[in-house]
């Protein structure tokens, strides 16, 4: 078991230096990227549609990157805003990581761009830990999915900057309580800010475009808690410390939510965001970590992700 700690650890590691790097690159040519997580059928692809169009109606240099394990739908769909748009195909691992990211960036990415949207993959599991030189990290979930989603998935909400509630105008018609969907990300992340939003209504139209456009311009980030208590300057892997703010989950590793398959929202966590490895609670795949990923692929990831991710491409 301690091997597969050790290259766990490595492997974040890796990401956390690649990251590192690639938000200093970024940020140098002026571009701020907002990492966008939810679980499939959230209605992230719909929102960050609407946001993009709204960005080039305000002559906002903006594009997008999209990930899924299959099918170039989200792609199509976004690149109706008329923005640049990218879709990577995982292959079968679960999220992105910095090293693929600025693979596929390379050579694509508008020079002006000045806001970058990356739809990752549809789970709140693996994408947690793993930073992509973010600027923003948003946490999304719609009011069909239960008040108790931030207890369920911790660390994807607990290391969030914003938290955005999708499909608010069927609300009443699931019996959302929006009270206590608030304290249970009150509880997980104290003091970050929870927005409202329906793509179909129009409610809070501009709020991921604003956030980013002032995070670009040095306005303040919200700092989690869970970054501060581990993470105040943190090593990123290559000798520099990173900015404090910025995630590095290096402490929390792939396998914090899950219990067995299928019964991956029973245990909340609480107090032990950092104890559990990749393949620590995945019965028969035990074996298995993340290997680093080449910029254009490499290996599929072979263990089986969280039922949320086990859905048709979202």
């Amino acid at each position: 078991m301690c091997r597969v700690v050790d290259l766990q650890q490595a492997v974040l590691a890796k990401n956390d230096a690649c990251a590192h790097t690639l938000r200093e690159d970024l940020a140098a040519r002026g571009t701020a990227v907002v990492n966008l997580l939810s679980s499939p059928g959230s209605g992230k692809t719909a929102l960050l549609e609407r946001e993009l169009t709204l960005a080039r109606s305000r002559g906002i240099p903006v594009a997008a990157l999209t990930a899924d394990l299959a099918t170039e739908n989200d792609a199509v769909r976004l690149a109706r805003s008329g923005v640049p748009v990218k879709q990577v195909l995982t292959d079968g691992l679960c999220h992105l990581e910095a090293e693929m990211l600025g693979g596929h960036l390379h050579g694509w990415l508008p020079a002006d761009t000045r806001l970058l949207f990356i739809e990752n993959v549809g789970n709140l599991v693996c994408p947690a830990s793993y930073d992509l030189g973010e600027t923003l990290r948003i946490v999304l979930a719609s009011v069909t999915e239960g008040e108790d989603k931030p207890l369920k998935y911790p660390t994807a909400f607990g290391l969030a900057h914003l938290v955005v509630v999708t499909k608010t105008d069927i609300a009443e018609a699931v019996s959302f309580d929006e009270a206590e969907f608030r304290a249970n990300v009150e509880r997980i992340n104290p003091g970050v800010e929870v927005v409202l939003t329906s793509a179909r209504r129009g409610e809070g139209d501009g709020v991921l475009v604003d956030r980013a456009l002032a995070a670009r311009d040095g306005a303040p980030v919200h700092i989690p808690v869970m970054t501060r208590k581990s993470h105040h300057v943190h090593d990123a892997g290559d000798g520099q410390p990173r900015d404090e703010g910025h995630l590095s989950p290096r402490a929390h590793t792939h396998g914090v939510d899950h219990a067995h398959h299928g019964h991956h929202g029973d245990h909340s966590h609480h107090g032990h965001h950092g104890d559990h490895t990749h393949g620590t609670d995945h019965g028969h795949h035990r074996e298995h970590a993340h290997a680093p990923r080449a910029q254009d692929g490499g290996r599929p990831h072979t263990t089986d992700p969280d039922p949320d991710t086990v859905a048709s491409g979202r």
